[in-house]
C-alpha cells in the first residue's frame, strides 16, 4: 500500500534522537524522504543508513542549532540534495532546570537560540522553498501552556513558538502550507532523563494517563499533522501530554479520581 507521504521531502530538526528521532521514523515510514539535522553526526549518520538500508531515503546534515546560519544551511543542504521540500518538522530544542536568577547571560542566549531562534532561521529559510500543500510543525512543550517554576527562559522561548504557528500559519495560507505546533511532556526522551528520575516519572500520579510515552507516539502526531490526514487543520497547537495539561490545578485524589 501506498504511503500517506510517498513523494514528500522532510527536514527534521534534532533528528538524531528523541522526538526528532520518532518524527523521522514515521515520516519514512509514510513514504517520505527525510533531511536529519542535527550535530550528532554518529547518530544522525546510523538513522540515515538504518534508513537508507530499509529502502527508504535519508540524507544526514550535520548542524550546530546554536548558530543560525547553521540552521539555514542545513535546509539549504537538504535542498541541494533532495530538489524541494514539503514538511520541516521544527523540533530541536533544550534546557536545564534552573531559576532564572541563576541564569548568565550565556545560557540565556544559549536557551534562546537553541529553541526559538533556531526556529525563526529554519522557517525563514526553508518557507521560500516549500512546495503548495506543505506542512511547518513545531515541536513546542506543555511549558509553552502552564507555569514551569525553573523554566522561565525555556517557556518563554516555547510560548513565541506556539504563537509563532498562529501567526505563520496566517501568513503560509495562501500557499496552501499549513502550520501547526505540538506540546509534549513525559515523552521518554534523553533530555527527559536528564531532568528526571525514569522510576519516579512512571509513579507520577499527575499523569492521567498513568506512564512515559514513547518517542513514536510523538512522531505520530507529527506525522498526522504533516500529512493529508490533517489537510483542515492549521495554526493550532496540540498538547500531548498524557492529560497534563486537562488537569493542570487539579491532583490525584486518594481511593481514585481527581480533587481541586
Amino acid at each position: 500500500m501506498a504511503g500517506l507521504l510517498d513523494g514528500k521531502i522532510a527536514l527534521v530538526t534534532g533528528g538524531a534522537a528523541g522526538i526528532g528521532e520518532g518524527a523521522v521514523r514515521a515520516l519514512a515510514a509514510e513514504g517520505a524522504a527525510v533531511a536529519i539535522c542535527d550535530r550528532d553526526r554518529p547518530k544522525g549518520e546510523a538513522l540515515a543508513d538504518e534508513l537508507n538500508g530499509a529502502g527508504g531515503r535519508a540524507l544526514f546534515v550535520e548542524a550546530d542549532y546554536l548558530n543560525p546560519d547553521a540552521a539555514r544551511g542545513a535546509v539549504q543542504a537538504a535542498l541541494a540534495y533532495f530538489g524541494a521540500l514539503d514538511i520541516v518538522v521544527n523540533n530541536v530544542g533544550g534546557t536545564s532546570l534552573r531559576p532564572l536568577s541563576d541564569q548568565s547571560a550565556n545560557s540565556i542566549e544559549r536557551v534562546l537560540n537553541l529553541n526559538l531562534i533556531s526556529l525563526l532561521a529554519t522557517t525563514q529559510e526553508a518557507a521560500k522553498s516549500l512546495r503548495a500543500g506543505g506542512a511547518i510543525v513545531n515541536v513546542a512543550s506543555t511549558e509553552a501552556l502552564r507555569a514551569a517554576p525553573g523554566f522561565a527562559v525555556y517557556s518563554a522561548a516555547k510560548a513565541a513558538m506556539a504563537q509563532f504557528t498562529k501567526t505563520m500559519a496566517l501568513e503560509l495560507a495562501p500557499r496552501g502550507v499549513r502550520v501547526n505546533c505540538i506540546a509534549p511532556d513525559h515523552i521518554a526522551t534523553p533530555g527527559l532523563a536528564g531532568l528526571m528520575d525514569r522510576d519516579a516519572v512512571d509513579r507520577d500520579r499527575h499523569v492521567p494517563l498513568g506512564r512515559l510515552a514513547g518517542i513514536e507516539e510523538a512522531g505520530a502526531v507529527i506525522c498526522f499533522l504533516a500529512s493529508p490526514k490533517a489537510s483542515w487543520v492549521t495554526g493550532v497547537t496540540i498538547p500531548v501530554d498524557g492529560g497534563i495539561t486537562a488537569a493542570s490545578g487539579w491532583r490525584h485524589a486518594e481511593g481514585g479520581g481527581w480533587e481541586i
